[in-house]
């Protein structure tokens, strides 16, 4: 690893196939590495997550019957993936929401 690359931090979650296709496999861990460098991902990649919290956003892959999402912190020295799941609807299910505050809670008092 390159000294400016920030690590993954995994609070909950995996992405391995199944359930996830090989390719959309490929595609999310192609994106996480973007962001490990330092890349900023915009829509319709990545778009921000402030009802979950500052600094929060939501990955975007579609795989071919599924759109998966992986909801992830930008900290200053990690990203930190807080959920990996299905979505089925137009909005974060709230659960998901609550989940993820609680999982930032819980790293930032670690």
């Amino acid at each position: 690893m390159i000294d400016d690359e920030k690590p993954l931090v995994w609070l909950h979650g995996e992405i391995k196939t199944p359930p996830f296709s090989t390719k959309a496999r490929i595609e999310a861990g192609c994106l996480l590495r973007q962001l490990q460098i330092g890349i900023t991902l915009t829509l319709p990649q990545s778009r921000p997550m402030p009802s979950i919290g500052v600094h929060c956003h939501e990955l975007r892959t579609n795989d071919e019957n599924v759109t998966w999402r992986i909801i992830y912190l930008l900290d200053t020295d990690a990203i930190v993936i807080l959920e990996v799941f299905e979505k089925k609807t137009q909005q974060t299910p709230k659960e998901i929401i609550k989940n993820c505050q609680r999982r930032i809670r819980l790293y930032e008092s670690a």
